[in-house]
């Protein structure tokens, strides 16, 4: 199983020949994933005006193609979704992990960063499919994670000092070439952030000054952060989220971080089982869930 076509969503799509074939028929089937403590971060995004345009190609399916206004002067990334995805010689120096038949590693190219958005809509939705219009939605979230992800990884966002965003791809095969949308399997953000004045753990003051606890150029005062973890459900149970997981730490630990913090669903087990087999451990001060909707918050030390 592969994602689909309608991953395609609002974008300008780059003029190639075969680029009709991407568009999905109505009735295709739609991808599953296992969400292991996704944490959906609030960005704002009322930068954003929404207009969807629908136009035809010559075998009468349709795709979508966005008119996004948006406050800075910068053009829609115009995505390639034949592109080929990159080889290892092409990613040799990327901070990666290899692990059986995946690698999990930085993402690099604009489609992967689109593809990693995709997974997360899906991911938002997936108790919603029944929901009618549910796939207007998820392209409406998709493209507004993937702007807000842009943003986040180019240092144009506030929240955080520096934020990764990781995809694990499934590895290259003698004589195989995949496009993007059909390597990118898995996707995790490593965030870097720094303590507010008084604050011992993310979130402690829950009235929050806007001072920083430090601005000298030392890392006592910073951590790391991890959200958005999800993976596609037909490659579960294969360690895609877990060695996804051993690279943010290696790579917060490379970056000089102390602690690495995450929030995880008081109700789901599966995803705390995952984060104490990288070492976390649940913060007790700042976790006393009173529903199942309470959120945990867990840290490791590195």
């Amino acid at each position: 199983m592969e994602l689909q076509g309608k991953i395609l969503g609002q974008f300008k799509v780059g003029e190639q020949p075969q680029m009709g074939t991407w568009a999905l028929p109505k009735r295709a089937k739609r991808q599953s994933l296992v969400v292991l403590g996704m944490s959906r971060e609030n960005f704002a995004v009322s930068h954003c005006r929404w207009k969807n345009l629908e136009f035809h190609c010559d075998n009468s399916q349709s795709i979508w193609q966005s008119a996004v206004s948006r406050s800075d002067s910068s053009k829609p990334p115009k995505l390639s979704f034949n592109r080929l995805q990159l080889t290892d010689e092409e990613c040799s120096g990327l901070q990666r992990r290899n692990f059986g038949r995946f690698i999990s590693r930085e993402a690099v190219l604009d489609e992967e960063y689109w593809t990693a958005a995709w997974l997360r809509a899906e991911a938002h939705w997936e108790s919603l499919s029944y929901m009618r219009h549910v796939d207007s939605y998820k392209r409406k979230y998709a493209e507004q994670e993937f702007y807000a992800l842009k943003r986040r990884c180019t240092g144009q966002d506030g929240n955080s000092l520096k934020c990764f965003c990781f995809v694990a791809v499934k590895k290259e095969e003698k004589n195989i070439r995949r496009t993007v949308l059909n390597s990118v399997v898995g996707t995790l953000d490593l965030s870097i952030r720094q303590f507010l004045r008084g604050e011992t753990y993310p979130g402690e003051i829950k009235r929050p000054s806007a001072i920083l606890e430090s601005h000298e150029p030392h890392d006592t005062h910073k951590y790391a952060y991890v959200a958005n973890v999800c993976v596609l459900k037909f490659a579960r149970r294969k360690g895609i989220a877990l060695n996804m997981l051993y690279l943010a730490t290696d790579v917060a630990s490379l970056a000089g971080m102390k602690q690495l913090f995450v929030h995880v669903n008081a109700d789901n087990l599966p995803a705390q089982e995952l984060y104490k087999k990288t070492g976390f451990k649940i913060v007790e001060a700042a976790s006393s869930p009173v529903s199942k909707d309470q959120m945990l918050l867990m840290n490791v030390e590195l």
